[in-house]
């Protein structure tokens, strides 16, 4: 494995710190690793927040084989994924056998560096593209006979044969946010046509609150329950731009535990916290009316949970 994390970073398939498996991530997981052993690439659709990277990372670790990542880019190009030529290879032969005379000889020629796309198809890696749909549909062209035929086109400029069997080894996990969100590009049906897509959606409150504690730096169960309560109450109303995400309730739980903040309606610190990152969470143009409205239902909420 040495040679390849030359060329490319390759992570080891370790399971993620702090990753809680939950009965239903569990049954996710399980369902996405059936996928991968029929020889389906698995595509885990969702919106911001809903774990889908690290779910990827998760079933990765199970699969058990080393990892390489490619992320979604509206720059991205084929030559990105594939590899391109790099540079040049310089050659030099002296002569200076017979006396007074100096012959010099040089050949130069290009090199070619495979990308990580190439890399993860002829050492069968695991491949787990993130938002791959943030990249032009042109760019994920190359994906079509990789995932259908087992092939890979290779460019001329290569070297060698003009196609790569991909190594049966090789696994696709690719994650992206729904269509509507900005930057994200339809994907292309021959494409989807091609992996079993998983659609995510927010977890259910057990799940939330062991991942919120998971991560929250030993903040009582209780206060955990409180904070997701009050995120699950606002997300509940359907009245926010963005529903708000077990992101925000990590986000809230963190930083009292490092501030030490009590979690109570009559602390003025824990309220103006809730309401920031939530406010922050839930509106992305930023008008000052959204934001007060969202502010108003956060601080009647705990006044309910806590």
């Amino acid at each position: 494995m040495a040679l390849i994390e030359e060329s490319t970073a390759v992570l080891e398939p370790s399971p993620l710190p702090d990753f809680v498996e939950t009965k239903a991530i569990k049954e996710i997981t399980e369902r996405a690793l059936a996928y991968v052993k029929a020889g389906f690439p698995v595509h885990f659709r969702g919106p911001t927040g809903t774990g889908k990277t690290s779910l990827a990372m998760h079933v990765a670790s199970k699969i058990g084989r080393p990892v390489v990542m490619i992320q979604g880019d509206e720059e991205l190009t084929t030559s990105d994924l594939v590899g391109r030529e790099s540079g040049y290879k310089r050659k030099k032969l002296v002569d200076q056998y017979v006396s007074r005379v100096y012959k010099l000889e040089e050949n130069a020629q290009k090199s070619w560096v495979d990308n990580r796309l190439t890399v993860a198809c002829k050492h069968g890696l695991t491949l787990i593209y993130d938002e791959f749909t943030r990249s032009r549909p042109e760019t994920n062209n190359v994906l079509l006979s990789i995932l259908q035929e087992k092939m890979m086109t290779l460019p001329d400029a290569r070297g060698e044969e003009s196609y790569l069997k991909i190594h049966p080894d090789f696994c696709a996990i690719f994650t992206s946010n729904p269509e509507e969100y900005a930057g994200v590009h339809k994907g292309a049906d021959a494409l989807r046509d091609r992996m079993i897509t998983i659609d995510l959606d927010h977890f259910d409150q057990e799940t939330e609150i062991a991942i919120t504690k998971a991560k929250s730096d030993g903040l009582n169960p209780k206060g955990v329950e409180k904070i997701v309560n009050v995120v699950r109450g606002l997300r509940a109303q359907g009245r926010c731009e963005f529903a708000p995400t077990v992101r925000a309730s990590v986000m809230i739980a963190r930083t009292l535990g490092v501030q030490n903040i009590p979690i109570s309606a009559k602390n003025k610190e824990f309220v103006k916290i809730c309401e920031d990152i939530l406010a922050s969470e839930t509106s992305r143009i930023g008008k000052k009316i959204r934001r007060e409205k969202v502010k108003a239902q956060v601080r009647r909420l705990i006044l309910k949970y806590c």
